[in-house]
């Protein structure tokens, strides 16, 4: 049979371990006779497994202690539309939110946000992160929002380690959906950190929000309150019946993390995983990455053939070595691998071989 590696931008690839454990638990979770699906989820035994999915989420991106951690229901797009309501109910009214736009999900939070506040595009780029140097910033803006990393266009953040220089004056609120613990990051930088789980995290449903204790309360009076950040902490994610099996398969992940060297090194086989696909793309112009070098997605890594009436021909080859789901987004077109943590670097290798194989080198 041939060996199956998933490219999925989202839901994407869990390590085999963590289906392995849960396959294995599916009917009896640690001798209670329940599944975890069907458990109360404010019995003890999933409370047990919430507080150490909260704990080992915050050893492994070390969240001070003066953070909340939240395990929502949704995705990206959820937050990007909770996030304002729960910023803007202190601020007056015409308030300003900064944007960096660095693409497609730049653009799906700018959405949002226009419900509910002026917004600002401080700088723009789809191919490279524009320099701090460049952002033009409202004085006295609500926040600053960005994307860390854009799933879509493969533009990544590289300051100082994935995270811009603080700001005394600026709120930095970001969305890390599709590269949060990939790379070591300073949380207190930062307001406001959110994430759809289903990239590196767990399965689709489930969002975290790290959020600074000061922060909290400043909902809009419309933010229903199953979503209010405050009501959600004050209730350890449980005001509402949370997303429960997506947090235990969370909790299963991050214990797969602590067990392979945490945060750092998942870093370190980014690194190596993402400079073996992008020399295999630069070898020649038979493929194109159209990313600025320092900007380039160690997750995401979107391509195109520069013959692109090709492109069915060559996903159909991949398909056959059992390599899925490389077709690139639709609003951009053609191919992305993404290469998250779950996926092995020989996976890499082969879509590498695969990519040789085809330009005929």
């Amino acid at each position: 049979m041939t060996h199956i590696y998933n490219f999925s931008a989202g839901p994407a690839v869990l390590p085999k371990e963590v289906l392995t454990q849960a396959a294995a638990e599916m009917l009896d979770w640690h001798g209670s006779g329940m599944s975890v699906m069907e458990m109360s989820h404010r019995g003890p035994e999933f409370m047990s497994i919430y507080k150490a999915a909260e704990r080992d989420l915050r050893e492994l991106l070390a969240v001070p202690d003066n953070y909340k951690i939240l395990f929502m229901q949704g995705g990206g797009l959820s937050q990007n539309a909770l996030v304002p309501l729960n910023l803007l109910g202190h601020k007056p009214a015409g308030a300003t939110i900064d944007f960096i736009y660095t693409g497609s999900w730049s653009a799906k939070s700018i959405k949002e946000a226009g419900k509910y506040a002026n917004v600002n595009i401080a700088a723009s780029s789809t191919t490279s992160v524009p320099p701090q140097s460049e952002w033009r910033l409202t004085p006295g803006a609500a926040y600053l929002h960005m994307c860390t990393n854009e799933t879509i266009d493969g533009v990544e953040y590289d300051f100082d380690g994935g995270v811009p220089a603080a700001r005394q004056d600026v709120l930095f609120v970001a969305d890390m959906s599709s590269h949060i613990l990939s790379r070591v990051i300073d949380v207190s930088k930062y307001g406001v950190i959110f994430a759809g789980a289903q990239k590196n995290i767990g399965p689709a449903g489930v969002t975290i929000v790290i959020i600074r204790d000061d922060l909290l309360g400043q909902a809009l009076p419309a933010c229903p309150s199953a979503f209010d950040f405050k009501l959600v902490a004050d209730n350890e994610s449980m005001y509402n019946t949370p997303p429960t099996y997506g947090i235990y398969i969370a909790g299963l992940v991050f214990q797969w993390l602590k067990a392979q060297g945490g945060v750092a090194e998942m870093e370190r086989r980014a690194k190596a995983k993402a400079a073996l696909l992008y020399a295999a793309l630069d070898l020649d112009d038979f493929y194109q990455n159209r990313v600025a070098p320092a900007n380039r997605s160690r997750m995401n890594v979107p391509f195109y053939l520069k013959d692109e009436s090709r492109n069915e021909a060559f996903l159909a080859g991949a398909k056959a070595r059992g390599l899925l789901q490389l077709k690139g987004h639709k609003s951009v077109g053609g191919m992305r691998a993404s290469i998250y943590n779950a996926m092995p670097i020989e996976g890499v290798q082969a879509l590498v071989d695969y990519l040789n194989e085809f330009a005929g080198r």
